[in-house]
C-alpha cells in the first residue's frame, strides 16, 4: 500500500462530520495483469478520496491482481474481504456497511457469479457503490434499489457480450492465421518446451511461491530473484 493510502487511512478519523454517525465502508480494486502495465493505485486512489469527501470510514483496502472470470475460491482477497464482512457483525468497531468499486467488473467478468455475489451483499445489508456510474445496490433503508439493480444486470449483459465477441473475433484471427501461413506458424517452437521445463527447475523456489498464491512483489524480496523472473515463472504455470 502506497504513502498516499497510508495518509488517507490515517486521516479518516480526524475530520469532522458534524457528529453524524460514519459510514464504515471497505475498498475492492482489481486488476486482471500480473505485469507492471496494470495496478491498483489509480483505482484505490479515487475511491479513498470519494470516500474521503462524503465522510465514509474506512475501514480496509483490499487490492488484487487476479483475473475478473476467476471464480471466488481462485480470488483469495475478495473471498477475505467477504469473510472481514461477516466477521464485522460482531465487531465492536461496528458493522461493515459498504463496499466501494471503480466500476462494476472489478467485481467480476463473469455474469452469473457477479449477480450472485450482490445479491450476497443484499442478503447481508452492505451496499455495493459502482464509482463510474454513481451507483448504489442498496437504498438508505437497506432494502435493494431495484433501478440500481436493474442497471447492474443490464451493464452486466453488455460486458458478456462484449466480451463473447472479443473471444470470437480472436478465434477467427487465429483461423485466418493458419489458413494464410499453416498450423506450423503456430503454438511454440520445436525445444521450447524443454527450455520452460529448466527454468521451472532452476527457479523452483520461486514456483512453490507463485502456487501457494504470494504476491509478485512478495516472491521478488523473499527469493531475492527480479520481479522479471517471477513473471516469467508466474506466466509459465498459468499459461
Amino acid at each position: 500500500m502506497n504513502s498516499k493510502i497510508k495518509q488517507n487511512l490515517s486521516r479518516k478519523n480526524t475530520k469532522d462530520f458534524n457528529d453524524t454517525p460514519r459510514i464504515n465502508a471497505v475498498i475492492y480494486s482489481r486488476v486482471s495483469s500480473y505485469t507492471e502495465r496494470q495496478d491498483n493505485e489509480r483505482q484505490t486512489n479515487e475511491l479513498l478520496d470519494y470516500a474521503s469527501r462524503v465522510g465514509y470510514n474506512i475501514i480496509s483496502v483490499y487490492e488484487e491482481k487476479v483475473s475478473g472470470l476467476k471464480k471466488n475460491i481462485d480470488r483469495p482477497i475478495f473471498s477475505k474481504m467477504l469473510e472481514d464482512i461477516d466477521q464485522s457483525f460482531n465487531s465492536k468497531d461496528g458493522k461493515i456497511e459498504k463496499i466501494l468499486v471503480w466500476e462494476l467488473s472489478r467485481i467480476g467478468r463473469n455474469v452469473l457469479q457477479s449477480l450472485q455475489n450482490i445479491q450476497l451483499l443484499n442478503e447481508k445489508k452492505v451496499c455495493l457503490y459502482i464509482k463510474n456510474f454513481n451507483l448504489e445496490t442498496l437504498n438508505d433503508d437497506k432494502s435493494p434499489n431495484s433501478l440500481s439493480m436493474f442497471m447492474v444486470q443490464i451493464l452486466f449483459s453488455v460486458a458478456s457480450m462484449e466480451l463473447q465477441m472479443t473471444k470470437n473475433r480472436m478465434v477467427s484471427g487465429y483461423h485466418h492465421h493458419i489458413q494464410k501461413y499453416g498450423s506450423k506458424s503456430v503454438g511454440r517452437k520445436i525445444g521450447q518446451v524443454q527450455i520452460e521445463s529448466k527454468t521451472l527447475e532452476r527457479h523452483a523456489d520461486v514456483l512453490k511461491l507463485v502456487r501457494k498464491g504470494h504476491s509478485i512483489r512478495d516472491i521478488a524480496s523473499i527469493t531475492k530473484k527480479s520481479v522479471n523472473t517471477v513473471l516469467k515463472v508466474k506466466k509459465l504455470v498459468t499459461q
